[in-house]
């Protein structure tokens, strides 16, 4: 169970869309969502819903298109292609008017005056737009780079109070202080690199295609360590030993490619590579959903064990409901680029409001043969479910902790339901 109340992550109104051609295709559309340090935070839905888009927008494989990732109380994502599109639109638009007031003065010659000095103002009110999104774009840009100053300075100021303490200890000594001095510029030059982001690691789904077929387990797990900064050898071979071993693998494992392994074994191989950055937080993004059940039990129950004894935060994508409630403490369930409904993972299967996440509730089957023959599947038709000409919806909470994407009339009959 989760350690505190501490939110380690938080997704603000994240919106992800992509180019088709002249129009967007909606990908993650306003979800909003927090993950508390220690817990487990299962991310379910049907394929296409936009689960893994989420999972690889906070770890910034996506630039989005607007909202806001915190991540330990820092932005370390905001989305600035909206502010673009406002000045694109802003810029049209006054085009299109001004040419329409220059069509207008040819006709009214004695109206110039007038026409001019609207002419004046859109150019004004445009000059206004765009200097506004320019300096919110200046904002997002810079709030980065500032994150990830903060973040290598506190790493240096904390090494200098440890090595000031070693170099007293170690004073009279010169080859003492020597080797001291050589460590110390290795760890202050890592620490100038590393980044706030880098703490958020992520398991991948398909344990095939995440891992380079040219590249050796020993490479593929070092990676990170190298990119970071680290050069000792020595150093990074042994780490990649110890993680295999924490992994379930042998070190004899390091020389072999990923085509020699089996699929568990390359889903391990890929944990592997996440755990060895020491992340505070791990996105799992389906990761058992291409592997054998028997092999999924043991990744789940890996899983587990590394949250224990490493303290991770897990953000656990899947579609495999019976999976998300025995390894989650809180379940947001996805439509169509929404959340449809966030809680506990003991009241959403208590308590199911929205229409969709009653839906997928009904769709799991359970090994008893008198049940299944009972078992009535609920079709989920938004259209017919909802009626939101007049009255739009929103993401409310209904119930301590329990929110549903609702507007004000269901939101009235799902309070009267939990009552």
């Amino acid at each position: 169970m989760m350690n505190n109340n501490e939110v380690l992550l938080k997704v603000d109104h994240l919106c992800q869309y992509f180019r088709m051609g002249h129009k967007d295709l909606k990908a993650v559309d306003d979800v909003s969502f927090e993950v508390k340090k220690g817990e487990v935070f299962g991310l379910v839905g049907e394929s296409g819903c936009g689960k893994t888009t989420t999972g690889r927008s906070i770890i910034k494989l996506y630039d989005i298109t607007s909202g806001n990732i915190y991540f330990k109380g820092q932005r370390v994502g905001a989305g600035t292609r909206s502010y673009k599109d406002a000045i694109k639109t802003a810029q049209k638009k006054a085009a299109a008017d001004i040419k329409t007031l220059r069509r207008e003065l040819k006709e009214n010659p004695d109206k110039e005056t007038e026409i001019k000095a609207k002419i004046t103002q859109i150019n004004d009110d445009l000059n206004k737009i765009v200097e506004e999104n320019r300096a919110l774009i200046r904002a997002a840009n810079a709030d980065n780079r500032n994150v990830d100053k903060m973040h290598a300075d506190g790493l240096l100021q904390s090494l200098e109070t440890e090595y000031k303490e070693k170099f007293a200890q170690a004073e009279g000594d010169e080859a003492a202080t020597k080797a001291l001095k050589k460590e110390y510029a290795s760890r202050c030059r890592i620490a100038k690199k590393s980044k706030l982001i880098t703490q958020i690691q992520m398991i991948f789904q398909d344990p095939i295609a995440s891992l380079d077929p040219r590249m050796t387990v020993r490479d593929i797990i070092a990676e990170g360590l190298i990119i970071n900064g680290i050069r000792d050898k020595e150093y990074i071979n042994q780490k990649v030993y110890e993680i295999l071993e924490v992994v379930g693998l042998v070190r004899e494992h390091a020389d072999r490619y990923p085509h020699e392994f089996s699929g568990g074994q390359r889903q391990r191989i890929g944990i592997a590579r996440a755990i060895i950055m020491q992340p505070e937080m791990i996105i799992a993004d389906e990761p058992i959903s291409a592997l054998d059940v028997s092999i999924q039990a043991q990744v789940i129950n890996l899983l587990n064990d590394l949250r224990e004894r490493l303290g991770l935060t897990i953000l656990f994508i899947a579609h495999d409901l019976s999976v998300v409630k025995y390894f989650s403490d809180r379940i947001g369930v996805m439509y169509f680029g929404k959340m449809v409904e966030l809680a506990t993972s003991e009241e959403l299967f208590k308590n199911p409001l929205h229409p969709y996440t009653k839906s997928l509730l009904s769709a799991i089957p359970l090994p008893d043969p008198h049940y299944e023959k009972q078992r009535k599947r609920i079709t989920y038709n938004p259209i017919a479910e909802h009626d939101y000409s007049v009255n739009l919806p929103s993401l409310r909470e209904v119930a301590p902790g329990h929110f549903v994407y609702c507007n004000d009339e269901e939101e009235e009959k799902y309070k009267q339901q939990l009552q």
